[in-house]
């Protein structure tokens, strides 16, 4: 699992509560790949895809994304992001 919190993990969830997959088929894409990933696991192949989520304990990216957004505006909210806003639109 080392492998994929350092490897995998980072690139299916980097800024994704900013640009957020609005089209069906790229969280599809993006589900896919942790599909994947996760079916390497060894011990774990012969399972379905909720059942190795189960397994490890982790959550669907969709269902991430989900609980991450209340994070994020409540940071907006609170001024986290207000100098990367001002000088991305200076």
């Amino acid at each position: 699992m080392p492998l994929y919190y350092s490897l995998v993990r980072p690139h299916l969830e980097y800024c994704v509560q900013l640009w957020s997959p609005q089209h069906r088929k790229d969280m599809d894409l993006l589900q896919w790949i942790q599909q994947r990933a996760m079916k390497i696991i060894r011990g774990l192949e012969h399972l379905f895809y909720e059942d190795r989520l189960r397994e490890l304990g982790l959550f669907s990216l969709e269902k991430r994304r989900i609980q991450g957004d209340p994070i994020v505006a409540f940071s907006y909210l609170q001024g986290a992001y207000r100098k990367i806003l001002i000088s991305i639109f200076k």
